[in-house]
């Protein structure tokens, strides 16, 4: 076609010569007045070198914004116009990121609040404030479909540069004619339709760090609104790309500082969903959504589904798990903050606001009586005092020794433990039963018992409490107290009174006025419902000469677990483990949950039915408590209760608030789950069920993929595992070949598999 073309075009022209000569030798005219010079041309974009740009983006940790306070204009003052810069990757270096054609620009302003209501200072969306959404949407073309929309401009001397104007009549929608330019800003930039190398957008959003400034003065400025940062929020929810992982809502606006952005106080629910517990303003709202659980009662409707079952993981008074800067909410007081918790208080009748019914017409009342002293929101909730607390009871084992006893086949086991309280030793004659936190409500264990048992030298656990066909048991009040040295004397089989043993103590305490007293008493801080635990390091001792032997969860080689991966989101063991353990430690943990208990008490799986019952799988049962198995079962839904975390009927996770295949939030950071000979890194062999041994590997994907069908059992069997269908006697079972594909860099590595699905 183009060749015909061509030939048409030549004829044409030989045509058109031999018409300009056919009229013989006529003069030629003369020449016409030179016409008008023509526009000049846009200039072409400069051409840059391969490599030197980017257009495409293959994660938005490859995209990074810089916008400088100098560059953004948003007051009436200045009208509007926001310049920034946005880099690409390309080998591995930051380049100028071409071809940008559709942003959103943001503003907020933090006010200064005299109305007497709400927090001392306020965001404000300033786009809001204009009934113009949320941001300012800006196109190549000044259009948002058929709506008026901000101009975006790439500087073509500039490649990468980009100015966001407003070019029609008028003030752009996103400037608050009633702004106030002296007080702080915060402005950030949202960009659309990037996609990576194939041609897929890109699935999380693209946004800019916030900046905080002073128009006026163009300052970088703390808005005083910042108490509780993303870090925080991390240690719970974990971390993906650089951003928070799993805030579900929105699908993630990564940051906190981002969330005000709507979350503010001129989102205000309708009337139905006020009735239903509803609160948008975001202080007040993630203080309603993290005591859900606390507070199903008073929900109803959408807001009961979304936050009824939600519970926090840490004592829901420790205000300090989430503001980790300034303590606003020992300062910032006002009700709707409190009645995020509080959601019975109703602070117009003063229903329920103290035993007085106080009621109040507005929020500048609130610091007469909450503004110092033993009501401050500091003092009330005991604010970091279950830490501060953790030694007012000590109980620290120094000796332990067997001499023969009266009895055939027992020998007598003498310990001495030195026990102080509010910091000093206990007088003589003191009956500890006094300090009971309670009868152990949960009637599973002696209130305030002695962790015993004995180590192999192997490091296996072998705890005294499942000693057949009587276990051994002591507690504190078991002991003969004088100058503070608490002495226990105890006949013991013989079996058990060999190699080594460890001691420690999980006694709680109830806590009145900053002091341990009895559980008894009035006005407790920390009472039988939440006690605190008792500070007991575990001792070894050996009670034959032989070298003493230390247990795999004292050997952090041995261990791919944090305790304080675990405190980050638990604030302290002790307050999961609630009235019935005073636990901060795993070596303590594992006096119940090791792999030589051989029994659960929590057997059977559950999940959650359309109808809201609990229904029970009746193909999978566990029969150990070993702590992997059981921290696996609990975080993972696999358990037998619909509180907290759990599956629902389409087997979705619910409750848990981090990514679920996310292993180093509570794996250490690079941990090799895997031993160079293909088992554990634990060196664990086996785990006891019932009599019998079963394989660890295979028990612990189980417990975490609990959906583990025949085909996945028939997996396990061909790969070496030895199940509960066929557990053996002998605890000396052949490692499994698991690692040979599921270690660390293999091709279905835990690390690579579980890190594709978490992103």
């Amino acid at each position: 076609m183009m060749k015909n073309y061509n030939k048409s075009l030549l004829a044409l022209a030989l045509t058109s010569a031999l018409c300009l000569t056919a009229c013989g030798d006529g003069e030629d005219g003369k020449d016409g007045a030179p016409g008008t010079p023509g526009t000049p041309g846009t200039p072409g974009t400069p051409g840059l070198p391969a490599g030197s740009f980017a257009k495409t983006a293959e994660s938005i940790t490859d995209l990074k914004f810089t916008l400088s306070p100098a560059d953004i204009k948003v007051t009436s003052s200045e009208g509007f116009s926001v310049k920034f810069t946005l880099t690409g990757k390309s080998s591995g270096k930051d380049v100028p990121f071409m071809g940008l054609d559709k942003i959103a620009v943001y503003s907020l302003t933090a006010n200064e609040n005299t109305s007497g209501t709400g927090a001392p200072i306020e965001w404000q969306n300033n786009a809001t404030a204009n009934k113009a959404g949320s941001s300012l949407t800006c196109t190549l073309n000044g259009l948002n479909g058929t709506k008026n929309a901000c101009t975006l401009k790439e500087d073509a001397a500039n490649p990468g540069t980009y100015t966001a104007t407003w070019t029609y009549d008028g003030a752009a929608p996103i400037i608050n004619p009633n702004d106030n330019p002296n007080a702080v800003h915060r402005v950030f930039v949202r960009a659309y339709n990037i996609v990576n190398s194939q041609g897929v957008a890109l699935a999380d959003k693209v946004l800019s760090v916030p900046v905080d400034f002073i128009p006026t003065t163009d300052e970088l400025a703390a808005s005083g609104k910042d108490t509780v940062s993303s870090a925080a929020c991390k240690n719970c929810h974990g971390e993906v790309d650089g951003h928070i992982a799993k805030i579900e809502a929105h699908h993630n606006y990564q940051d906190v500082k981002n969330c005000v952005t709507c979350h503010n106080p001129d989102l205000v629910p309708s009337d139905a969903q006020l009735a239903e517990g509803w609160v948008f303003d975001f202080a007040p709202m993630i203080h309603r959504i993290h005591a859900g659980e606390h507070n199903a009662a008073y929900l109803s409707g959408e807001a009961k589904e979304y936050f009824g079952e939600i519970g926090f993981p840490s004592d829901l008074k420790e205000c300090k798990s989430c503001h980790d800067g300034a303590p606003s909410y020992n300062t910032n007081i006002y009700a709707q903050a409190c009645v995020g918790c509080h959601i019975n208080v109703n602070f117009a009748t003063g229903e329920n606001h103290s035993e007085f019914g106080l009621a109040q017409a507005d929020d500048t009342q609130c610091k007469s009586c909450h503004g110092s002293g033993s009501l401050t929101p500091e003092a009330v909730h005991s604010v970091g005092k279950r830490a501060e607390y953790a030694d007012l009871f000590k109980v620290d084992f120094t000796s332990a020794a067997v001499v023969p006893s009266a009895t055939l086949g027992m020998k007598t086991l003498t310990l001495k433990a030195n026990v102080s309280i509010n910091g000093a030793p206990i007088a003589d004659g003191t009956s500890l039963a006094t300090y009971h936190a309670t009868n152990n409500p949960t009637g599973k264990l002696v209130a305030n018992g002695l962790l015993l048992g004995n180590v192999a030298t192997d490091g296996t656990v072998y705890a005294w409490r499942d000693v057949k066909p009587t276990a051994i048991s002591l507690n504190l009040a078991s002991g003969t107290l004088s100058g503070g040295v608490l002495t226990f004397v105890k006949d013991i089989p013989d079996a058990q009174a060999i190699g080594t043993i460890y001691v420690s103590s999980e006694a709680n305490a109830c806590i009145k006025a900053g002091a341990v007293t009895s559980c008894n008493a009035t006005g407790l801080e920390f009472g039988p419902t939440n006690p605190i635990g008792n500070s007991s390091p575990v001792k070894f001792f050996s009670l034959d000469g032989s070298a003493v032997s230390t247990a795999r969860m004292a050997d952090p080689s041995r261990i791919t677990v944090e305790e304080a991966k675990c405190n980050a989101c638990h604030g302290t063991l002790d307050y999961i483990k609630g009235t019935r353990h005073g636990t901060y430690t795993f070596t303590q943990c594992m006096n119940c949950h090791n792999d030589t208990t051989g029994a659960s008490g929590h057997k059977t799986v559950v999940y959650k039915g359309d109808d809201g019952s609990k229904v029970v799988n009746p193909d999978v049962t566990f029969n150990n408590k070993d702590l992997f198995t059981v921290a696996h079962r609990f975080h993972s839904g696999n358990f037998d209760s619909i509180t907290g975390i759990f599956r629902n009927a389409a087997g979705e996770l619910e409750g848990y608030p981090s990514p679920e295949t996310a292993c180093s939030a509570c794996h250490k950071d690079s941990a090799k789950l895997f031993a160079t000979d293909g088992g554990l890194t634990s060196e664990k062999r086996s785990i006891k069920v019932g009599s019998n041994y079963i394989s660890p590997v295979a028990e612990s994907c189980r417990s975490c993929h609990a959906h583990s069908d025949a085909a996945a059992v028939a997996h396990f069997r061909s790969n070496g595992a030895i199940v509960e269908a066929d557990a053996v006697t002998d605890s000396n079972l052949p490692v499994e070949s698991c690692a040979t594909c599921h270690a660390e860099g293999k091709t279905y590595g835990i690390d690579k598999v579980h890190a594709e699905v978490a992103h």
